[in-house]
């Protein structure tokens, strides 16, 4: 069953990870989806690769911490297919590790400004779209980081925790009028995000987190994108600024 068809669907972060999981996802769903992402070459890859499967994809350049580009890839995205119906705001970046009096004020920028302000900027642009059309789904991606603090990376989660009380509040505004807003909270999902810590040195760490996820295991990006389109199916349809936590039983202990 496609359970988005004649729908159409924006990612953003959708290069890879969890967000080409969701393209994907969203494509399988019947939707039409715009690829979102500020690599231009890896996006356009990715939207080739459903294209050449036969699905209708469109591939946009976007930094989400630029409010000009954020509006012209919403802009676009109606232009090409007519309207907005899900939207998944997924992209985000990882701080660089630092106690709390060694965080600097670049690092804080640049993160909130992606995972936050980036947030923040999409559902503003979508929704202007959604209000006009009296309809619409927005999920936000945070994470348990959005629930739970953790050493060293106190400007992540500070972002995430923010993405839950935006999602919250504009959920609120908008349920009236037709528009549903709910946020996602990953665990450990095995992503390139998640290889490139690895890769910086945070194996042990991980390895320790993984430890105590009753389910054994990292996640996969599939499990988060099912997840996101759900919840902007008429499946959720009395799922509204709710916080769902896909992490394997981690944050539950």
């Amino acid at each position: 069953m496609k359970i988005m068809k004649d729908k159409t669907a924006l990612v953003t972060g959708a290069a890879q990870g969890i967000g080409f999981a969701s393209a994907r996802a969203f494509a399988e769903a019947g939707a039409s989806v715009v690829l979102a992402d500020w690599d231009g070459d890896l996006v356009n890859t990715a939207a080739e690769q459903l294209k050449s499967e036969g699905y209708n994809v469109l591939a946009l350049i976007c930094n989400v911490s630029d409010d000009a580009q954020v509006q012209a890839m919403v802009e676009k995205t109606v232009e090409v297919f007519g309207r907005l119906d899900a939207a998944f705001n997924n992209a985000g970046v990882q701080n660089e590790l630092a106690e709390a009096a060694d965080q600097t004020r670049e690092d804080f920028d640049r993160v909130t400004g992606i995972n936050l302000r980036g947030v923040w900027s999409c559902m503003k642009y979508e929704l202007q779209q959604m209000r006009k059309q009296g309809s619409g789904a927005v999920v936000n991606c945070s994470s348990i980081g959005g629930i739970l603090g953790g050493a060293q990376r106190g400007i992540y989660h500070a972002a995430k925790h923010g993405v839950i009380g935006l999602t919250k509040s504009a959920a609120l505004e908008y349920a009236p009028q037709g528009i549903r807003i709910n946020s996602i909270c990953p665990g450990l999902i095995h992503t390139p995000m998640a290889d490139k810590m690895i890769a910086g040195g945070q194996a042990d760490a991980i390895e320790e987190m993984l430890k105590q996820v009753p389910a054994g295991r990292l996640g996969r990006p599939e499990e988060i994108a099912s997840a996101a389109v759900w919840l902007c199916s008429d499946a959720a349809s009395l799922v509204i600024g709710h916080t769902l936590v896909v992490d394997g039983g981690y944050s539950i202990q």
